[in-house]
């Protein structure tokens, strides 16, 4: 049970604060570019920091009152927080405005919206994890592999040779395709009023400034958008669950496995609000990370000619321009290297993020509780001890070194590690098994390249590069790369 003390001063080192429009501006900063906004503290500060000096900050969680906001990085760091199952908490990902979910009848549906396992902790986290795992046992997910192979190849499909398009875009949809036909038990093609689409548009909207700033259900706010759009989504969702049961469903999509799913020795199952906030967590984290990761590796691909020209040469010489099946995967190592370093390096996921339950320590310092701790899993995997080198794309690198799940992070790890981890290394490397034996793809310097968001990490304009028929020619586009993903990947100069 969360317990909080009175306001304690939060003795973390940090900028100081030096009036209200300071602290704003901190939060302002850290939404825009969690990345550049806190490695120039770490380097001011060290390996643990505040957003402000004696606290005051809430970016994340869902309690009334919050000490303030803290950022650490580190093996040890991570090593604790994930591992105190029972000191730091999560809570849901829609953070803050989860306190309003008593406010009145249109604020209903955030009691469930994307809480999921986010939204529970200790005994009633490992019940729910238990009710869940068949839905993502390695046979399960490996059963999901034909219909990945269907619906990437109806996206390769619709792409055209010298046309071009932005992946980051197109990486999008068809991972939103696959989610949906895995969490669902549908494939939605290009329609518009599905599941998928949303909860996409739901969650784009969680932590824009209209959203932190204006929370007022207002026709023409925000606020006022999202909270029909929930709602459209709660009726729908309730649609789909109904129809499921009365049909007595033993399909084996995920939200019929959960809707399936009983614990034997209390006769426990999932409430239908209790589902519908898993199905949303679920879908939401098993898309967008994946998207993204997809989306930094085609990029990285195309600015490392030769790592992209041995790549397509594994591909091309084990699976002859087929999709790969699940025995094949193992015969691809730099398949599963470049995926891991793309993860590296460009971290899909850049934070975990905590709330403390109870007064603790953590790297020499005292955190009250209710305490906000991010962990930077994105700095995490630049320390150069680690990762000589951090800031070059290399993945023969993985060949030698085998980090632990605290130094290499991007699934977390404890309790609370990614229960779709397999599933997404899976959808992962068929999509780029296929997608690099069909086409080539050449970056096209129209925007900045800047990596942005504190949830999932995206390039904040898309990733224009214009498709070819896979011809060899990796040198071409390389280069005229422009905005802040310099900082963090050494690349080709322009």
């Amino acid at each position: 049970m969360m317990h909080t003390t009175d306001r304690t001063v939060l003795s973390v080192p940090g900028p100081a604060p030096t009036n209200p429009l300071g602290r704003l501006m901190n939060l302002w900063r850290f939404s825009q570019d969690s990345i550049s906004f806190t490695r120039q503290l770490f380097q001011t500060y060290g390996s643990i920091v505040s957003l402000q000096y004696g606290g005051g900050t809430n970016l994340y969680s869902s309690l009334p009152e919050c000490p303030g906001t803290i950022f650490v990085y580190g093996p040890e760091a991570v090593k604790q927080v994930t591992s105190q199952h029972d000191v730091y908490y999560k809570h849901p990902l829609s953070g803050r405005l989860y306190r309003r979910k008593d406010e009145f009848d249109r604020t209903e549906p955030l009691k469930h919206f994307v809480v999921g396992l986010f939204g529970v902790n200790e005994n009633q986290h490992r019940q729910h994890r238990q009710l869940m795992m068949p839905a993502f046992h390695r046979q399960q997910i490996e059963g999901y592999r034909d219909d990945i192979v269907a619906i990437t190849q109806s996206a390769l499909d619709e792409l055209q040779a010298s046309k071009d398009y932005d992946m980051a875009q197109v990486m999008r949809q068809l991972t939103l395709r696959i989610a949906t036909k895995a969490f669902f038990g549908e494939d939605i093609g290009a329609t518009e009023s599905n599941l998928g689409q949303l909860l996409q548009s739901a969650l784009s909207m969680i932590g824009t400034p209209q959203m932190m700033f204006l929370p007022y259900d207002i026709p023409g706010l925000a606020y006022h958008r999202f909270l029909n759009q929930i709602a459209h989504l709660d009726d729908k969702m309730r649609e789909v669950i109904a129809h499921k049961r009365s049909a007595g469903s033993q399909e084996r999509d995920v939200l019929s496995m959960l809707i399936q799913a009983r614990d034997e020795e209390q006769g426990m199952s999932l409430s239908e609000d209790e589902l519908l906030g898993h199905a949303g967590v679920i879908f939401a984290a098993g898309h967008e990370t994946s998207s993204n990761a997809l989306t930094w590796t085609l990029f990285l691909l195309s600015q490392h000619p030769q790592v992209a020209a041995d790549l397509v040469d594994e591909l091309q010489g084990v699976l002859q321009g087929e999709a790969p099946t699940i025995e094949q995967l193992p015969q691809l190592p730099l398949l599963e290297w470049v995926i891991k370093e793309s993860m590296r390096i460009l971290s899909p996921v850049p934070w975990n993020g905590r709330v403390t339950s109870q007064e603790t320590e953590l790297a020499g310092h005292t955190l009250p509780a209710g305490t906000e701790v991010f962990v930077s899993i994105y700095q995490t995997h630049q320390i150069p001890e680690l990762y000589p080198q951090p800031e070059v794309f290399n993945p023969h690198r993985w060949q030698t070194i085998n980090p632990s799940i605290y130094e290499y992070n991007p699934f977390s790890a404890g309790p609370r590690v990614c229960i779709g981890a397999g599933f997404a290394m899976l959808e992962i490397k068929i999509i780029l098994a296929m997608l690099l034996q069909r086409y080539r793809l050449e970056f096209i310097p129209k925007v900045r390249i800047d990596p942005t968001g504190v949830i999932v990490l995206s390039p904040s304009r898309g990733l224009p590069m214009r498709c070819h028929q896979q011809d060899h020619q990796f040198a071409q586009g390389v280069g005229g790369v422009w905005g802040r993903v310099r900082e963090m990947v050494r690349l080709p100069e322009s």
